[in-house]
């Protein structure tokens, strides 16, 4: 948690929404004055975005899940020293797409490697940066592998509905484990009607 600034990540499966919500939630933090950093992760910095075209390239399925999880550690650490850690540092309020939790979630939860290898590597990739509150976008993966497809599958998304319930699952287990950080929030609906259940979740974190 920074002093000063504030660390907002958005997490789900892929297709849940959370991006949408995202700059629904910038807009509304910027109308209260403050200043409102939108970020993604991986991606957001020059190395991050091609970090990122490497590791969504559907041509990469060669790829193993080290080098995978790495490859996200590297751009998580050139996001957080280059973009995130001045961000917070003036004040700002960060608004994040994905972060360390996704690391769980995907990489140990759905792909299988240890939950100390995975810890290990987000003290790493985080350099020193916790969320102060994340939320989780939940939807049933069968509805949102629907929606991130409509238009062409990447890499993560072509592991099908099994990889992504499992994604789900780790989650769920996240939010179970650290309820005062990670929130869930009903995906399903109206983009009106999560945006309003977005607001509600952030009560007692900032005033909007």
């Amino acid at each position: 948690m920074s002093d000063t600034g504030l660390f907002i990540t958005l997490e789900g499966v892929d297709g849940c929404g959370k991006s949408t919500q995202g700059e629904l939630l910038a807009h509304a933090l910027e109308a209260t004055g403050r200043e409102v950093v939108r970020l993604r992760d991986p991606g957001s910095t020059r190395l991050s975005e091609k970090i990122r075209l490497m590791l969504l390239d559907p041509g990469n399925d060669d790829m193993c899940d080290e080098c995978e999880l790495l490859l996200y550690e590297a751009a998580r650490a050139q996001l957080v020293r280059e973009e995130i850690e001045p961000a917070l540092k003036r004040g700002a309020v960060v608004v994040c797409d994905r972060f360390s939790d996704s690391t769980y979630a995907y990489q140990s939860v759905a792909r299988g490697l240890s939950a100390g290898m995975i810890e290990a590597a987000n003290e790493l990739g985080c350099c020193g940066i916790t969320p102060d509150v994340t939320l989780v976008f939940d939807l049933d993966p069968r509805e949102a592998l629907t929606r991130a497809t409509h238009e062409g599958t990447d890499r993560l998304e072509g592991e099908g509905m099994r990889f992504q319930r499992e994604v789900r699952e780790g989650y769920l287990q996240l939010a179970s484990a650290d309820s005062e950080r990670v929130r869930i929030v009903d995906a399903l609906g109206t983009v009106e009607v999560v945006h309003v259940r977005v607001i509600t979740a952030l009560h007692d974190v900032i005033a909007l």
